[in-house]
């Protein structure tokens, strides 16, 4: 049994450290665990100009402890009108590192997103062109589609034709969370992967359901039957490089969440590498975290592996009921692992 587990330093390839006093609360976890991040760029307003991704990650780096070596890796917000030269400047000068798809209302902060995916395709030729990823929140949101149907039917309706039409499109499947997408990934061309949640990896709808209404267990995409929890967790641990870590840490203060129409989003920054790790554990798949949590990812988006090293130890870590006004990941729970170095 490996009690010590040593791992070049990874990166968290999906995260929303949203905004003013909020980024300031939450930046430093994910600046301690992870040398790079994606950061989503639904703020309000959203970040859809270079001049705005630079602010924005002007915004970030001054909320990040000094000592902490750490590295965002700002996201242009795609709208109907989204300008492809801006886009192509932004990645040309290295503020841009992707853009993201939100199909409109999809989630939080997708209010000015894409309507149809039409009404881009002149922008998606050219980040195909010039090498942008293109990073996607996978769900329908026609009202007449169950909650629990949507990203299926978005992989039918919306990915499958926009890979067959742009297959030179590097595509970011975000947060899956059916064994239809895990699947899709795994057949798609290599030019499409996936980012995995710790949520998803641990958590089916009943931890929504069961016992009373749960609302910190509520997120966008929704957690799914326990079949797609196994299928998803399957293509974690798999070993294949079309996965890699994406936490979709979204916090939100206790009094949007436990309200009458609560906020979409699990704040699992904190103790991210440790909600990980566990899951590999339980399914004998330590060999493969490494992989997961610090090469698929860099490797997929053609950037340089992490020069740094982590540590995890096999011991007990105590999440606690709340971290300020928000309530964490696994809150109250006892994990197995523990970050050390």
């Amino acid at each position: 049994m490996t009690d010590r587990l040593t791992i070049r330093r990874p990166d968290d390839w999906h995260v929303h450290l949203r905004d003013g006093a909020m980024l300031t609360h939450v930046a430093p976890y994910t600046a301690r665990q992870f040398a790079r991040a994606i950061v989503m760029p639904n703020l309000s307003p959203p970040v859809t100009s270079v001049a705005e991704g630079i602010a924005y990650r002007e915004r970030i780096v001054a909320a990040v402890p000094a000592e902490l070596d750490f590295t965002p890796l700002i996201v242009a917000y795609l709208t109907d009108h989204s300008d492809a030269d801006e886009l192509a400047r932004g990645h040309r000068e290295g503020v841009f590192t992707a853009a993201k798809l939100y199909p409109a209302h999809a989630t939080t902060g997708s209010a000015h997103g894409v309507t149809d995916v039409a009404n881009i395709m002149g922008v998606l030729e050219r980040m195909a062109d010039i090498g942008m990823p293109l990073l996607i929140h996978g769900e329908v949101t026609d009202t007449h589609v169950d909650i629990f149907d949507r990203e299926a039917v978005f992989i039918e309706r919306t990915l499958a034709p926009l890979v067959a039409r742009l297959p030179e499109l590097k595509i970011v499947f975000e947060h899956i969370t059916t064994a239809e997408a895990a699947q899709f990934v795994a057949d798609a061309p290599a030019t499409v992967a996936a980012t995995i949640t710790p949520q998803h990896l641990h958590i089916n709808r009943n931890a929504m359901l069961v016992g009373g209404i749960r609302p910190h267990a509520y997120c966008l995409p929704v957690a799914k039957r326990e079949e797609h929890r196994l299928a998803v967790r399957a293509a974690a641990t798999s070993g294949s490089p079309k996965y890699f870590l994406g936490t979709d840490s979204a916090p939100h203060a206790v009094h949007t969440k436990e309200a009458s129409c609560g906020c979409a989003g699990i704040f699992n920054a904190p103790y991210a590498l440790e909600s990980y790790v566990a899951a590999f554990d339980a399914d004998g798949a330590l060999d493969k975290f490494e992989g997961f949590a610090s090469e698929h990812g860099p490797r997929f988006y053609g950037l340089p592996l992490n020069e740094g090293t982590i540590t995890l130890e096999r011991g007990e870590t105590q999440v606690p009921d709340r971290i300020g006004e928000v309530v964490p990941f696994h809150a109250g729970e006892t994990l197995g692992w523990k970050l050390v170095i």
